[in-house]
């Protein structure tokens, strides 16, 4: 578990007048219209922005969002966001027209104490992915003390994730960064048993890692989605038309293998929902996991799946769910997921879900509220379950 610096450590008295270079994620999804259609990542920062506004600090924003490629694009401007975060702050929030350069620091200079900006999309600059040590320095250069709170970019080696933290003489991680540590931490310590795990989503690529550091923790392992259908084909089904990876059936045997031996249960859907194509399909059955048609598609658990894995999880008393069960997107492959996420509603244990794909089937099935801890980090997430050293985290752990 690393022990972090955080704001508690600042003495939040003498930030008033400083200049505060605060790392958030703010890449959410916008309209074609420009407008913000998720604000999560937006408000899970805002506990962290009021208390350094609360102490009078002068508060630079900074984020990336989409892949521009190091170059100006406005289709990934941040400017939306910065319209979003001052209706949900309540308050003015100055908009820069690029992250560094005179213009800028002018304008930081001329902040006021509380004051907010937020600075252009990071990523315009090819600098901040290769953490390119002059425009690292022209990032610290606006301010005078540092603090994390983009867990979900915690995993990236870049420049305003860890070359501003070099160069400032004040560095701590904020309230959301903190709290994701903490909650993570919680699954890879000493979790109340049983501890479950649910994975699904459409590939094990990406999740190998993390299934691995896992698997001599889990109690209850449940696979569901296109990844469960590989583990069908290890097992020799024939799943005809449907997604898997046809290279990952050796280790797919082998997890499987290793985690009965360890005694843990493993639930594989008994049941799955096919059509011959996701795309208006003119029939949609119900058929056993072991007899998907010739020219079908498995796109969801099926109703003895669901029954099965909610059965399950009622059981557990910690449980992390990275996935969704089927292609929750285009009704009806959506009622695994849903199904599910409703159990997670009545569960009485620790939850934790993560992931992009998986948060927004819990906000389309309502039971994000009901969730212990809803990590805002997908790809980070994943790395810190897996026993991977955080660039964003290490740079803030005390004795660094």
């Amino acid at each position: 578990m690393p022990n972090l610096i955080t704001l508690d450590d600042l003495d939040l008295g003498s930030l008033r007048g400083k200049r505060v270079f605060v790392r958030v994620d703010f890449n959410v999804p916008l309209s074609a219209d420009h407008e913000v259609l998720d604000a999560t990542r937006i408000e899970e920062a805002l506990p962290t922005i009021r208390e350094l506004t609360g102490a009078g600090a002068r508060v630079l924003l900074a984020s990336h969002a989409g892949r521009p490629k190091g170059e100006r694009d406005p289709r990934y401007s941040l400017r939306p966001v910065a319209v979003k975060l001052a209706d949900l702050l309540d308050q003015g929030v100055r908009f820069a027209p690029d992250c560094v350069g005179p213009e800028v620091e002018k304008l930081a200079a001329e902040m006021d104490p509380g004051e907010v900006m937020l600075l252009e999309n990071l990523r315009f600059h090819a600098g901040e992915t290769k953490n390119a040590p002059a425009f690292a320095g022209q990032l610290a250069a606006l301010a005078e003390v540092f603090v994390d709170d983009a867990f979900g970019s915690a995993h990236r080696a870049h420049a305003s994730v860890v070359g501003v933290a070099e160069r400032l003489p004040e560095k701590a991680a904020g309230r959301l960064m903190a709290r994701e540590v903490e909650a993570l931490g919680k699954l890879l310590g000493e979790p109340e048993r049983p501890f479950a795990a649910l994975l699904g989503g459409a590939k094990i690529e990406g999740k190998i890692d993390t299934l691995e550091n896992l698997l001599p923790r889990l109690d209850i392992l449940l696979l569901g989605g296109g990844m469960a259908n590989t583990f069908l084909a290890a097992q020799g089904h024939d799943m005809a038309g449907s997604l898997f990876e046809s290279d990952r059936l050796d280790m797919a045997r082998d997890i499987l293998e290793r985690a009965r031996s360890r005694g843990a249960e493993v639930l594989l859907p008994v049941d799955v929902v096919v059509a011959e194509t996701l795309d208006e399909p003119a029939w949609v059955r119900t058929v056993r996991a072991d007899q998907v048609p010739a020219g079908a598609k498995a796109l969801d658990v099926g109703p003895e799946t669901r029954k099965a894995f909610a059965k399950a999880i009622g059981r557990a008393k910690t449980l992390f769910w990275n996935g969704p069960l089927g292609v929750f997107e285009k009704p009806p492959f959506d009622e695994g997921t849903n199904e599910v996420a409703r159990a997670l509603a009545s569960f009485s244990g620790y939850s934790v879900i993560g992931g992009g794909e998986t948060v927004a089937a819990a906000n389309r099935a309502g039971v994000s509220e009901q969730i212990g801890h809803v990590s805002t980090g997908g790809g980070a997430s994943l790395e810190f379950l897996a026993g991977k050293t955080l660039p964003g985290v290490e740079i803030l752990e005390r004795g660094r």
